[in-house]
């Protein structure tokens, strides 16, 4: 056989499927699109997690799409963190242009366009379903965590929580917390003293400088009921497809600390609710997070390590996470070590470290007979990309230079308008629309506070009468006691013993 009839033999044996399986592209083999020879990722495999990489322009958006849809047409939902805001378009069909024809013609795939099931979220106020997470879900580990706090901070954050739940007072925002603190500083410091030990102020005031950055970059709007649910995020439609939830992150791309509190909060959350699944068919849920490097170069030593030891885990609850970046590089490589899956779009060599970059990516990739990766990674064109995955045995499947499919949906953004149609017929965002702030640590201590001080005011006022009562004799008792002092005077007495002897004489 030629070298095109083995490249054709090595790519459908080494991605063919027994089970479901979705179909990103073609083959490509020295720049022609081989015809048949399909690059299909077993279901089975999707919870191995993976990445997505790829200088900007080179077509890393629209694999999302395809890849989402593909999910979707199966029955699998997904969750899409849009930095950019660049996919709510999945939501309507897209339209069949002359160059999509083309080049689904050149790798043997048919055509169709379809819209998915959206839904629309936020952390913020945009328009769509509010997220929202309680401090008390986060716990004394994470929260310390998402403090960056040190160990004799974090043991503090501990005794708050373990005061609070002592006390039945639920922490549900920041102004819980941080309430708590000020009372375990100031009213409250004999209290926690006799029961937990001494705190130092200088720790606590550390504690709340790091609370306040927090709710500067968008944790007050973030922290607070109602929690969201995770099953939320599992529906699938009446056409069995899986709902495409898109968390709109546009307006926090400058708050990297809030981004990273909910990714964590997010994954730690799932595997804790989740049961374990095994190895499934296919994946419960697929999470998409966008421009990853906002998460990972903001991230403490700690944090990286709680996002590697989660990816390890929730596997095992059939949830895929699948990591967007502009260069690989930018994972950290405990977590890159994770990942079964990889896309790589086109990198650019304009200096002498992207040369550098470009070769370290080649050397993470299997070798192949057909291509010289590290040059192949800068002369790939626009929707196309290099994949290597696992099969279904969890063997490596052969590197392959892919022509990426079409998107079935619409390739552009939704308008206000639609976004609006989409937002009112939602049952998500009439159930988290309402904002609650039920009686919590903030109202309960602020009314202990308030009692203790009425009762400390009502003691002074008891004890003022009392001293006044007692500084203030009746005038009776004063001219009685003015008379008796001047009776039992020496002046008196010795006036009255003169008269006496004067009547005697007589």
């Amino acid at each position: 056989m030629n070298k095109k009839d083995n490249f054709i033999k090595d790519i459908t044996n080494g991605y063919q499927s027994k089970g479901g399986s979705i179909t990103l592209g073609g083959a490509i083999l020295d720049g022609e699109a081989i015809a048949g020879a399909h690059v299909k990722i077993p279901l089975k495999t999707l919870n191995r997690h993976g990445l997505i990489a790829g200088a900007t322009g080179t077509g890393k958006t629209k694999t999302i799409q395809v890849f989402s849809e593909q999910l979707s047409n199966a029955g699998i939902p997904v969750l899409m963190m849009d930095i950019k805001g660049d996919f709510s378009g999945i939501a309507k069909e897209g339209k069949e242009e002359g160059f999509i024809t083309d080049r689904h013609t050149k790798i043997n795939l048919p055509y169709t366009i379809a819209s998915f099931p959206v839904e629309l979220m936020s952390l913020s106020k945009q328009n769509g379903v509010r997220l929202r997470a309680t401090v008390s879900e986060f716990g004394p580990v994470l929260f310390s965590r998402i403090l960056d706090l040190n160990d004799t901070q974090a043991g503090v954050v501990a005794v708050i929580f373990k005061y609070c739940d002592d006390n039945k007072m639920p922490l549900l925002d920041l102004k819980d917390i941080k309430k708590v603190i000020n009372y375990i500083t100031e009213e409250g410091k004999e209290e926690i003293a006799e029961n937990y030990g001494k705190i130092s102020t200088s720790t606590t005031g550390t504690i709340l400088r790091k609370i306040i950055e927090l709710e500067q970059q968008g944790g007050d709007l973030f922290f607070g009921e109602l929690s969201f649910e995770i099953d939320d995020l599992m529906r699938i439609d009446e056409n069995g497809k899986g709902y495409v939830n898109i968390i709109r992150l546009t307006d926090i791309q400058d708050k990297p600390k809030l981004f990273s509190t909910f990714m964590l909060s997010l994954l730690a959350e799932i595997y804790q609710q989740m049961p374990e699944k095994g190895d499934a068919d296919q994946p419960e849920l697929v999470i998409f997070i966008d421009e990853a490097h906002l998460i990972f170069n903001e991230a403490s030593k700690a944090l990286l390590e709680q996002i590697e030891t989660i990816v390890k885990l929730i596997r095992s609850k059939g949830v895929g996470v699948y990591f967007v970046t502009q260069n690989p590089m930018d994972v950290p490589s405990g977590v890159l070590a994770q990942l079964g899956l990889k896309i790589q779009h086109a990198l650019r060599a304009f200096t002498a470290n992207d040369r550098q970059a470009i070769k370290k990516t080649a050397d993470n990739y299997p070798t192949s007979d057909y291509y010289k990766t590290d040059e192949l990674l800068t002369s790939l064109g626009i929707g196309e990309a290099l994949v290597t995955a696992l099969n279904e045995k969890g063997v490596p499947t052969p590197l392959v230079a892919t022509m990426m499919r079409a998107p079935q949906s619409r390739m552009d953004i939704l308008s206000d308008d639609e976004i609006e149609d989409i937002n009112s017929k939602s049952k998500l965002v009439k159930k988290y629309s309402e904002e609650m702030d039920r009686e919590s640590a903030y109202e309960i201590l602020n009314k202990k506070i308030e009692e203790a001080n009425q009762a400390s005011a009502a003691a002074e006022e008891e004890q003022a009468e009392t001293k006044s009562s007692k500084s203030e004799p009746s005038t009776a008792s004063v001219v009685g006691k003015s008379v008796l002092k001047v009776v039992t005077s020496a002046t008196f007495i010795r006036g009255v013993f003169g008269v006496l002897s004067k009547i005697f004489k007589k």
